[in-house]
């Protein structure tokens, strides 16, 4: 087992409330997370339709045979559970005494709010991080690849293609969760949406334009961006406009959970494929972006991550706010430095007063150069944002 860099703040966690949660993406390691990380609990999937049923029909004598210490998989397919458990914990008054899990945030969170708000840690799980990997050795030693293969554990642990495991991924997952969430009757329309999603990755949301391109209303194409937010399949990264001038773009940007879903939905299954594109640079950003956000996530932290652009088009791909700090990032996915990559830092640190100490550029090469008021930071080696 690769560790998993949010081992020890679920443990930690556990220590200091009654209840612990775990949410993130089907498939992302968190049943195997939580089996090593509490290895005296007992664990039970409410996946498996007998004990779910049994859960259902009598979930007292269900909580009962849970015992003081559970991992509850799946906690959000049986609801009503919810208000038993708060009763339970109320009554014991112990820390660490269940840990949930479950793979639709919305449904999840939404039981929480009813029923353990104040009782339960919330953390996220998101596929291996490049640093995880780079522990072990896992790390492909090219971009191309890992922006084809993604950071899905399987494929680091099954000899499977990235293109055969997301073909099934998306049947087998999205396609079923998409149900629980909202009864979607055109599911043909849905991935002709899921589709166009993807080909709008990195770009500026335009919620009437997706609509009109797939033949739906504006109405369903919100609700379902909602769904697909809620399933861990895409992201929103929110504009920057604190403290600036009005003249900024205040709409988000799109983004997918892992690339290698990304350029599955896009038909890219190959280096030449990837090549080509012309959408490379912003799958590139979309992999930037989400290192990020599993750096603070996998602390136990909510990410602080924007864009900035104003209406005369100068941008700032990624801003990341860290322990009160602004600091500014430009992504670019060539494989060489380049002084000019630093100009629209250079702009955005006068606009936001900040130092250019605060800016990095990360890129498609393999060797990082850290100097004085200049940081090229590689692929490879995205880490944690820790300010002088």
């Amino acid at each position: 087992m690769i560790e998993r860099s949010i081992s020890k703040t679920i443990i930690d966690m556990a220590k200091n409330f009654p209840v612990v949660t775990l949410t993130g993406p089907r498939q992302s390691g968190k049943s195997t997370l939580l089996k090593s990380c509490f290895t005296d609990y007992k664990y039970i999937s409410l996946e498996d339709p007998d004990i779910r049923q049994l859960a259902e029909n009598d979930p007292r004598g269900f909580l009962k045979d849970c015992g003081t210490k559970c991992i509850i998989d799946e906690a959000q397919r049986v609801p009503d559970l919810f208000s038993y458990l708060q009763t339970i914990v109320d009554s014991r008054d112990e820390c660490g005494q269940f840990i949930l899990s479950g793979s639709h945030n919305f449904l999840l969170m939404e039981r929480i709010s009813q029923s353990l708000a104040g009782r339960t840690g919330i953390l996220k799980l998101f596929p291996f991080s490049a640093e995880e990997l780079r522990a072990v050795d896992k790390l492909p030693n090219d971009l191309d690849e890992i922006l084809l293969k993604g950071c899905y554990p399987r494929l680091y642990d099954k000899k499977v293609s990235a293109k055969e495991y997301f073909t099934s991924y998306l049947q087998t997952y999205v396609e079923r969760d998409v149900r629980l969430l909202r009864n979607i009757t055109d599911m043909a329309a849905f991935k002709r949406f899921l589709k166009l999603c993807a080909a709008s990755v990195g770009s500026i949301l335009n919620v009437a334009s997706l609509a009109k391109d797939a033949g739906i209303s504006v109405i369903t194409a919100n609700s379902w961006i909602s769904i697909l937010e809620a399933s861990f399949i895409l992201l929103r990264l929110p504009p920057y406009y604190k403290n600036f001038s009005k003249r900024v773009i205040k709409s988000p940007k799109i983004y997918f959970c892992d690339t290698g879903l990304l350029c599955n939905l896009l038909n890219i299954f190959n280096r030449e494929q990837l090549q080509k594109s012309g959408l490379r640079g912003a799958i590139f950003e979309n992999y930037v972006v989400t290192e990020y956000m599993k750096n603070a996530l996998f602390k136990g932290e909510e990410p602080q991550l924007y864009f900035w652009r104003d209406t005369n088009q100068n941008e700032v791909d990624l801003l990341c706010e860290t322990d009160g700090e602004l600091n500014a990032i430009e992504i670019k996915s060539g494989e060489t430095k380049n002084q000019k990559f630093y100009d629209g830092l250079k702009k955005f640190a006068e606009v936001a007063g900040i130092p250019l100490t605060n800016t990095r550029v990360v890129y498609g090469g393999d060797d990082s150069y850290l100097g004085e008021n200049q940081k090229f930071i590689s692929w490879k080696e995205i880490t944690p944002i820790q300010n002088p």
